[in-house]
């Protein structure tokens, strides 16, 4: 079962990178709900080895890219995001001082927060693109502008998802020109 996850996870985050041109400094936020990927109801079966094998899945291919990684913790946690130091501070995003766990933080946002070399959480973060594993609502950590994108993975274990990228908005009216390559 860990094989499996973890290269539904990478398949999907290799996709999304893709298709939402992440380039290095980028963020790419991840809601997860071991549970859901495990079949069951949303907070009732939270599993760090579920966690472990989706964050082993997108951690390394976002790692290599200069991608960060920012990891959505549950509603016990108010959905705050758990991500490196370096990420807090370019956003310039006020630490809050929270450790989660499998219980109150959710088992991705434990691993995540294990794993960082500097991990910090924060309130809320701009992310440019992300992906929702088991309606765990990502798009509050988004930036304003969120495409859709639908993807080839459509599940990662029992876990449907769902996954955008963001654009800069459209401004100026039917006289403007826009860049095709942001669209």
């Amino acid at each position: 079962m860990y094989e499996e996850i973890k290269k539904q996870s990478r398949d999907a985050v290799l996709e999304i990178i893709e298709r939402a041109k992440l380039t290095k400094g980028d963020v790419f936020v991840v809601g997860c709900s071991s549970s859901t990927v495990a079949g069951e109801d949303i907070g009732t079966a939270s599993s760090i080895d579920i966690a472990k094998a989706i964050f082993d899945g997108i951690y390394p291919e976002l790692t290599k890219r200069g991608i960060f990684l920012a990891a959505q913790c549950c509603e016990h946690l108010n959905r705050a995001i758990i991500t490196e130091k370096a990420v807090a501070v370019a956003q310039n995003r006020e630490i809050v001082n929270v450790v989660p766990q499998p219980k109150a933080g959710g088992s991705f946002a434990t691993t995540a927060y294990n794993t960082f070399n500097e991990p910090v959480a924060v309130e809320h973060i701009k992310a440019d693109a992300g992906i929702d594993i088991g309606g765990v609502l990502i798009g509050m950590h988004l930036k304003e502008v969120a495409v859709p994108l639908t993807l080839k993975v459509k599940k990662i274990g029992s876990a449907n998802i769902t996954s955008a990228r963001t654009r800069p908005k459209f401004i100026g009216g039917e006289r403007a020109n826009y860049n095709d390559d942001l669209k």
